[in-house]
């Protein structure tokens, strides 16, 4: 059975959508304040449309953008969420629309009712291992080449402090 567009989904569900391992965006709740899936008991997590979107957008600054979770994080204060979701999720995704998501610091939350979130239901299944982002071979190659010269480096510092 094929959940609605305006289903909430757990962490494995968006996991699988963005292509983004589980672990990777229980981290980005801490660091973006943007990001706050409502949770169950155990602290099982549902995420919302309009936090898909924005994870969405995320992760395209982060994967394709180039940008550092720092630099997300001074553009999400710079720019508005609605404006980062509009030119960023994912155009193939079951869309929000902009004027849904919640701008600045706002509770994407706030307008879900406590009883909302009582009304999914529990399950016991362990969440399928998540699918790795695809790797750039040639990034994969320069940052080898980066740990072969510093691990040069640090040989010959060790060297020189042994003479």
């Amino acid at each position: 059975m094929k959940k609605s567009p305006q289903a909430f989904r757990t962490i494995s569900e968006v996991s699988e959508t963005i292509d983004v391992p589980a672990h990777v965006l229980r981290f980005w709740e801490s660091r973006f304040t943007q990001i706050r899936p409502g949770k169950r008991g155990g602290g099982l997590r549902y995420y919302r449309p309009e936090d898909i979107s924005l994870l969405t957008a995320i992760r395209e600054l982060l994967y394709t953008e180039g940008f550092t979770i720092r630099g997300v994080q001074k553009l999400l204060k710079e720019t508005s969420v609605k404006a980062l979701v509009k030119k960023y999720s994912d155009p193939d995704a079951a869309p929000v629309p902009a004027e849904q998501v919640a701008d600045g610091d706002g509770d994407l939350w706030n307008d879900v009712p406590p009883e909302g979130l009582a009304e999914l239901p529990e399950t016991d299944q362990k969440p399928a291992a998540p699918a790795r982002p695809k790797r750039d071979p040639a990034k994969v190659a320069a940052m080898r080449s980066v740990l072969t010269r510093l691990e040069a480096l640090r040989d010959k510092m060790i060297a020189e402090g042994e003479k």
